[in-house]
């Protein structure tokens, strides 16, 4: 059985924005924007990696979704808790390096 052959559609610059920006701006999937605008999945998806790529696009976290909130709160939690821990951590291993090359009573009476 020979499957029925697509017909490729050509989209303008424009109209391929307008698609992108409704995409974004109401949160629809690759499957929802096929269903709305007849954009197979796999031709959204490389539109929005083009956008991305020249630095005009949002990533899927960057849109505004609880998740995202969430992960960026974790994420400056993470960073919070780094910057109090670093300079013990360098201090630390920056010591066991004197005292691996200068053993530690050397350095000790350096101080």
């Amino acid at each position: 059985m020979a499957t029925a052959k697509r017909t490729r559609k050509k989209y303008s610059d424009k109209k391929r924005a307008e698609i992108l920006a409704a995409a974004d701006k109401e949160g629809l999937t690759a499957t929802d924007v096929q269903k709305r605008f007849g954009v197979i999945p796999v031709t959204y998806y490389s539109w929005r990696k083009r956008v991305a790529g020249s630095g005009r696009g949002k990533s899927r976290k960057a849109r505004g979704t609880r998740s995202a909130d969430v992960d960026s709160r974790a994420r400056d939690a993470v960073r919070a808790r780094l910057a109090r821990q670093l300079p013990k951590i360098v201090e630390q291993e920056v010591g066991r390096y004197l005292d691996s090359m200068l053993g530690p009573e050397r350095r000790a009476r350096r101080r």
